[in-house]
């Protein structure tokens, strides 16, 4: 206790790092004060149906993402979602298109045309997302939230105010990024997340005393118990990694003898981060889309994390996307190259293409179990939700791209805190050994 309290002081003893925290939390906080502006046109009061509707499923997951903003019908509803959305399709035309590719290696310039265009896709993303959007608020099931004198306006004001919340909100992320601490399209994601827990856990904690059933409080513990247990297995998925020993020949340049040492190369369970859980819940949820968000023919499979096709389709994309993703990214005929030019050899193995099989070999490897997991945490809310009878809200942060979107966050800030906190002479945050974050794919390409 005395080191945390000590560490505390540290960090708010450095100037620098001081600023940054209170700059990103001051820009969190008119993030979440936003998210309680009602768009005109709509009675706060009379929507229960609409918050009912927006706590399953994708709809459930999407409310999350936005701390609430979906369900209050605020006007960053769609929250930074169309940005996340553009960001992941540049990312991919990024790596699939050779032009854009060398268009982004041209350094500073090319990533901001990059960027650029990615702002642009945005807007085109919000105005179908919105569309879509005012389609779901005048179904049958919301329309009683609808002020009628209003309705004249309502489209236009409302597809405006939806686009422009989304562009601020991501102008927030962009200067948290330049300005503050940690990358803040991810940062908002997160406090959306979190800003749901407490009420979900209220949620959860009274429906176990109201019915009167006997061991209430023994449940609620158990679910606790089972929920940090799944935090702890999901830090070591995302920090683990397969260490393959390399060692670099010895060189004599002038009267020094360069080289010689010994070293490993990481290669990371999990690889490809949370994409292919960002990917696959993308792929589902297209359906509802289509539906204007309604629960009808074929999109009422995926509204219902509790529904075996929903589980079976999501795991089994995941676990494709989790392999190709992988194999977009890593290159291990790039690697074995750079291994080769600075000397570096793998034990055993020849340097060239059978250093490169035999590195790929290990990826594949690995990648497999790493695919499993990574599923089984997709499907864990709704399992956990049929296991425990939790409710849909609670069930969410047991799994899940919130869970991950969490806790690999959350090590991505700490590791930037321990590094602040190292180059300036101070003990880091962790007494055995350094602190690792993802250092891997993330939501974007800008998170």
């Amino acid at each position: 206790m005395k080191k945390f309290i000590t560490t505390l002081k540290n960090i708010w003893s450095i100037e620098e790092l001081r600023n940054k925290i209170l700059f990103t939390l001051l820009l969190l906080f008119i993030y979440r004060l936003g998210s309680f502006i009602v768009l005109p046109g709509i009675d706060p009061n009379a929507l229960g149906n609409l918050q009912n509707s927006a706590s399953k499923g994708m709809l459930g997951l999407l409310d999350a993402f936005v701390g609430g903003a979906f369900s209050k019908a605020s006007i960053f509803a769609l929250g930074i979602m169309p940005y996340i959305s553009a960001s992941i399709f540049m990312q991919l035309v990024t790596i699939l298109v050779p032009q854009v590719a060398k268009i982004q290696k041209e350094g500073e310039t090319g990533r901001n045309k990059i960027n650029q265009w990615t702002r642009y896709l945005t807007v085109i993303v919000t105005l179908f997302q919105a569309a879509a959007y005012i389609g779901y608020l005048k179904s049958p099931a919301n329309e009683a939230a609808l002020i009628p004198a209003y309705g004249s306006f309502f489209w236009v004001s409302t597809v405006v105010l939806l686009t422009v919340g989304t562009l601020f909100v991501m102008w927030l992320g962009e200067k948290i990024t330049d300005k503050g601490l940690g990358n803040g399209t991810s940062l908002i994601i997160m406090i959306g997340i979190l800003a749901r827990l407490p009420q979900a856990f209220g949620q959860e904690w009274s429906s176990r005393y109201s019915n009167n059933a006997a061991g209430g409080l023994l449940i609620v513990l158990v679910e606790i118990l089972v929920f940090i247990l799944v935090i702890i297995g999901l830090i070591m998925l995302v920090q683990g990694t397969r260490k393959v020993p390399v060692n670099y020949a010895k060189q004599i340049v002038g009267n020094r003898q360069v080289g010689g040492a010994r070293n490993f190369l990481p290669l990371k369970v999990n690889a490809a981060g949370v994409m292919p859980i960002i990917f696959a819940q993308a792929i589902l949820f297209l359906p509802t889309i289509f539906t204007g968000f309604q629960n009808e023919g074929f999109a009422r499979y995926f509204t219902d994390q509790r529904n075996g096709v929903y589980m079976l389709v999501y795991a089994a994309c995941v676990i494709a996307f989790t392999f190709l993703y992988t194999a977009l990214i890593f290159n291990p005929k790039q690697m074995a190259e750079e291994l080769k030019r600075n000397n570096g050899f793998i034990p055993g193995v020849k340097p060239g293409q059978q250093t490169a099989d035999y590195i790929g070999t290990i990826m594949d490897r690995i990648t497999f179990p790493g695919a499993i997991l990574l599923a089984l945490v997709g499907i864990f809310p709704g399992l956990f939700e049929i296991i425990f009878g939790m409710q849909a809200n609670f069930a969410s942060f047991f799994g899940g791209t919130s869970l991950l979107i969490m806790v690999g966050v959350i090590l991505d800030t700490l590791q930037q805190i321990e590094t602040q906190l190292l180059m300036r002479q101070y003990d880091g945050l962790m007494t055995s050994g350094r602190l690792q974050g993802r250092q891997g794919a993330t939501v974007s390409s800008g998170m």
